[in-house]
């Protein structure tokens, strides 16, 4: 017996060592993935890698729309659309301000296209002249509501509605289901050009 009893405590101590101390419980998470999403976040809370995947923060102190609710708007019209989706393989002449495009872009008609404002920190220049575009839509409206977004599972626009809100800019929204959202509902798409932001 005292054999066995002695396999026995041999054999716990053999799967104690070979199980990691910090091993998660069934339905948490392991602390590397943990440690891996934290660092993808700069110290104000703001997304700066790996734009494209599932978001599971609330962009608070912007709000999030039902997709069912913004597709009672009209764009232009009752909100203004900002989508911040980033340029594929283009870039911005510095000299002149406009986007050299590789391929086309097509987005929710009357919506303005400001690529690149989404990074964290953004490029003051480019963030200033989306600052612009909603003060100029305000002008008649100052209450005009504000639609931030670029495609599903893209942080980019969960930054921008966040950043707008954090510097007090009203009436806020972040539209998750972005360009994909809006066509599958049976909407049509647009070509467009980005904004052309002068030096």
């Amino acid at each position: 017996m005292a054999g066995h009893a002695w396999q026995r405590a041999m054999a716990v101590g053999a799967l104690a060592l070979l199980t990691p101390a910090c091993a998660p419980l069934p339905g948490q998470s392991s602390p590397e993935r943990v440690l891996s999403e934290e660092g993808l976040f700069d110290a104000e809370g703001y997304r700066t890698a790996r734009f494209r995947a599932p978001v599971a923060r609330d962009p608070a102190p912007a709000r999030g729309m039902a997709e069912a609710e913004v597709l009672t708007l009209q764009p232009g019209r009752d909100a203004l659309f900002l989508d911040v989706l980033p340029v594929t393989g283009g870039w911005r002449d510095p000299a002149t301000g406009r986007w050299h495009l590789s391929e086309p872009h097509r987005t929710v008609p009357g919506a303005l296209w400001h690529p690149e404002t989404g990074r964290s920190p953004p490029d003051a220049r480019l963030w200033a002249a989306l600052r612009g575009a909603i003060t100029e839509a305000r002008r008649e409206d100052a209450h005009l509501p504000v639609v931030v977004f670029c495609r599903s599972d893209c942080w980019m626009s969960w930054n921008v509605a966040r950043r707008l809100a954090r510097e007090g800019v009203g009436q806020v929204y972040w539209y998750e289901e972005g360009i994909e959202g809006w066509h599958a509902a049976g909407r049509e798409l647009v070509e467009v050009a980005p904004v052309t932001v002068r030096p």
